[in-house]
């Protein structure tokens, strides 16, 4: 076994931030590729997002869900938006004490002077990605009526406590590489 493959010991260590965009997916596929290529079985990543496109934001939920790497997520800050759907594609999360999550529903603008019929394919795409992205949320979360009905109508803040009261992290818990463990940036 080469000193790389003994390093990883089946564990991986990774950073992930900025916008959830087409560049993210990009990013995570082929950091994907390469620890499949090392054999890695448990990937820990730190997430660091305010979100960004509900389709990436899918895309790599799906994927990252779906793979037969055990995907561990961490928030050190700030997960938000599209962000709080990827985080959840991890089967074991964390987050700092003073990490915290920002839930809401889609957003979108419309150039001025748009037409009714233009205005109605966007509500209907927002209503859309609200449904895709609040199936996932209800199979992971047990958010109160009360924060469902913030939700409906405002951002949802939650701390790391009220995050682990409501079961979008396993408890509150640092990203916590162990000692000589490289930690790479995806």
């Amino acid at each position: 076994m080469s000193e790389d493959k003994q390093k990883l010991d089946g564990a991986a260590w990774f950073t992930l931030s900025g916008d959830v965009n087409s560049d993210m997916v990009h990013r995570v596929f082929e950091a994907v590729a390469d620890m499949t290529e090392d054999g890695v079985e448990t990937a820990h990543i730190l997430l660091q997002s305010n979100g960004g496109y509900v389709s990436d934001g899918l895309c790599l939920y799906n994927y990252l869900s779906n793979l037969p790497i055990r995907i561990v997520m961490y928030n050190g800050g700030a997960v938000a938006s599209i962000a709080v759907i990827l985080f959840l594609a991890g089967q074991e999360r964390y987050a700092s004490e003073t990490g915290r999550f920002m839930v809401h529903k889609s957003h979108a603008s419309a150039p001025s002077g748009a037409r009714p019929d233009a205005l109605r394919i966007i509500v209907e795409g927002l209503q859309a990605d609200d449904a895709r992205t609040e199936s996932i949320l209800r199979q992971h979360v047990q958010l109160s009526d009360e924060h469902w009905l913030v939700h409906a109508h405002a951002d949802l803040h939650l701390t790391a406590h009220d995050a682990a009261k409501v079961k979008l992290i396993n408890e509150v818990r640092n990203f916590r590489p162990p000692k000589g463990k490289r930690v790479t940036n995806i």
